[in-house]
């Protein structure tokens, strides 16, 4: 299924960038969805290219019915992000991996960071895929509307987060 999605930031580039690496932003995003941050790991500096690696447990209990029975009441999503070093206007692009332990399903995305003056577009364009034989389609046809729904929540909650600290 086809995942594209975007929203603006009242901020720039670099303070997204920062906002969507901060390993307090991102416990309070699993956090606001019920889930718990495992482990995170940035390696290189976030001003240059590097990768962050964010390991979460997430309720299943926004899935329908039909893929709770097969992934029981959590999962444990690895995020693997590669991001490239900021071009001149401060724009960056992150490609995005998400892989859920036991289950076939992944999402391969590409997130761009669009600077405009003081704002920053986040657009994430990808595909979300699963192998189970009858059921793959649907379940990637269930979590696509979800994860354009998290980068919602993600610039909603990454500007309250930018106004408070």
């Amino acid at each position: 299924m086809a995942l594209n999605a975007s929203t603006t930031l009242p901020y720039d580039a670099a303070a997204v960038t920062r906002v969507f690496t901060d390993e307090g932003f991102l416990q309070h995003m699993s956090r606001h969805v019920g889930g718990a941050l495992e482990s995170l790991t940035v390696d290189g500096e976030i001003t240059g290219p590097f990768t962050l690696t964010a390991v979460r447990t997430m309720p299943t209990t926004r899935l329908p019915d039909m893929a709770r029975k097969f992934v029981g009441e959590t999962l444990t999503v690895t995020q693997t992000e590669r991001w490239a070093a900021p071009a001149a206007d401060g724009s960056r692009e992150a490609r995005v991996e998400m892989a859920v332990a036991g289950v076939p399903l992944s999402v391969t995305a590409v997130q761009r960071l669009v600077a405009d003056g003081e704002k920053t577009r986040v657009d994430l364009q990808g595909a979300v895929s699963s192998s189970i034989p009858f059921l793959g389609g649907k379940i990637a046809g269930a979590a696509e509307p979800m994860i354009g729904k998290a980068l919602n929540i993600q610039a909603a909650e990454a500007q309250r987060w930018l106004e408070t600290h």
